[in-house]
């Protein structure tokens, strides 16, 4: 099966400036509100989804990332060959009382988010945990529903969503295709 591009350059950074204004019109109050990515497309996502949301809004928005790496309960089902890359989370101010948006590439089965979530509560208890995905492709096994979509992409089971972007890639797209093998979780296609 060939891949096929869904999302090109300029599409994705049109979804982001939608996702930022979903997001301020969410949380009007802006001061408690932080963004934070899960390793690692989300985080390069996180990132732009922070600039374009304290551009749009003026606020100070605080900006971590989350590794979900040692969180993950399917790595014993993972295919060997695809070895899960271990970043670093940074999260360094208080989640307590804030809403937090969580952010992702893809949301397939569930399991990364919760993962993530996971993560997040080891850092404190937020008043609130919402999640933005630029990417939904269904057949969820958790029941985990997002709040920021950019685009829903019905796929089969045996599809894969492709997110490469400028900062990890070299070029900013959202592809489907099939299942190719690699060493980095966060373009392995889910």
């Amino acid at each position: 099966m060939s891949e096929r591009i869904v999302l090109d350059r300029d599409d994705l950074r049109r979804t982001l400036v939608r996702i930022a204004h979903e997001i301020i019109e969410k949380n009007p109050e802006g001061e408690d509100l932080a963004i934070v990515g899960i390793h690692t497309r989300g985080a390069v996502l996180a990132r732009r989804l922070h600039a374009l949301v304290g551009e749009l809004s003026g606020a100070e928005v605080p900006l971590g990332d989350v590794d979900i790496s040692f969180y993950r309960d399917d790595l014993d089902l993972r295919d060997p060959h695809d070895s899960p890359v271990v970043n670093a989370s940074h999260i360094d101010f208080d989640t307590a009382g804030r809403t937090v948006v969580l952010v992702d590439d893809v949301l397939f089965t569930g399991r990364t988010v919760r993962a993530a979530v996971d993560v997040l509560f080891d850092y404190g208890r937020p008043a609130r945990v919402q999640l933005a995905v630029l990417a939904d492709r269904g057949h969820r096994e958790l029941p985990i529903r997002p709040d920021y979509v950019g685009k829903n992409l019905p796929t089969a089971f045996s599809e894969r969503v492709y997110v490469e972007l400028e900062e990890v890639d070299g070029r900013d797209e959202v592809k489907i295709g099939s299942y190719r093998p690699t060493a980095d979780v966060g373009s392995e296609g889910r």
